[in-house]
């Protein structure tokens, strides 16, 4: 592909994160040394995937110390629910995270049509408490999200529900595996994309970096809705395959989004 033009998405300029999903078991072995390389390749900021057993402090000081932000962290709903709220806060105000992304739901929250809309509702409320933290929650998509359930798509059942204060994470590889196009969805939501997955889709080339002529999903065109009505704040490139090495992978990424002009 070749470049294109900043003005064909609207002429904003969006920054670059990096799910750290996408080099976990580095992370594991060396997360200071892994963040550091997530630096030094471009990105501008992180998505958490869990701590690696440190705590804020630690966190913020080494995000700090090689100059990445906090662009949002994947936790699990009950760390949002009851006591467990205002620890997640505490935590999320010292690493200087205002996106508080709901990763996947526990099975029960998923059984029904009536469930999904209840499980809205309480984002609702998280939301509104969260609110005066100068936070966000929001809900990150698989792929069942897009399987109709009781005669609806649960994606539109539980964001038709919920407050627009509950805003979205859109995985594009993850959507339209099951029929969920990136287009179609962050359309329906105007101003509430708060950051896209950046992640390639390919049937033929199932571990296809983006920008491979495999890749199927339209980016232009994504990256348009996103700066024109999307209201996104962040780009996160995941890669979850294995045709590179983690980091290896994370870099043609970024260099691939460079190329493009768009970063």
């Amino acid at each position: 592909m070749t470049a294109f033009a900043q003005e064909d998405y609207g002429g904003k300029k969006i920054p670059w994160g990096l799910q750290l999903y996408s080099v976990r078991n580095e992370c594991a072995k060396d997360l200071d040394g892994t963040v550091t390389k997530v630096a030094k390749i471009g990105y501008k900021g992180v998505e958490f995937a869990g701590y690696h057993g440190r705590n804020a402090k630690q966190l913020r000081q080494l995000l700090d110390d090689v100059g990445l932000k906090c662009c949002g962290t994947h936790i699990q709903l009950d760390t949002l629910q009851g006591e467990n709220l205002a620890k997640t806060i505490e935590f999320n105000h010292t690493l200087g995270n205002k996106f508080l992304i709901v990763a996947s739901l526990p099975a029960k929250y998923r059984k029904s049509r009536e469930t999904w809309q209840e499980v809205a509702d309480q984002f609702t409320e998280i939301a509104q408490k969260v609110k005066p933290h100068g936070m966000k929650v929001g809900y990150h998509n698989h792929n069942v999200e897009f399987k109709p359930v009781d005669g609806e798509v649960p994606w539109d059942t539980f964001f038709n529900r919920a407050n627009k204060d509950v805003v979205i994470q859109f995985d594009t590889g993850n959507g339209v595996a099951e029929g969920g196009h990136p287009m179609k969805f962050i359309q329906k939501h105007p101003g509430r994309v708060a950051s896209l997955h950046v992640k390639p889709y390919s049937k033929k080339k199932p571990n296809a970096v983006i920008g491979d002529k495999e890749d199927e999903l339209p980016w232009k065109e994504i990256f348009h809705v996103c700066e024109t009505t999307g209201g996104t704040e962040w780009y996160i490139m995941e890669y979850e395959k294995d045709l590179y090495p983690p980091l290896v992978a994370v870099e043609k990424s970024l260099e691939t989004i460079r190329r493009w002009g768009k970063a």
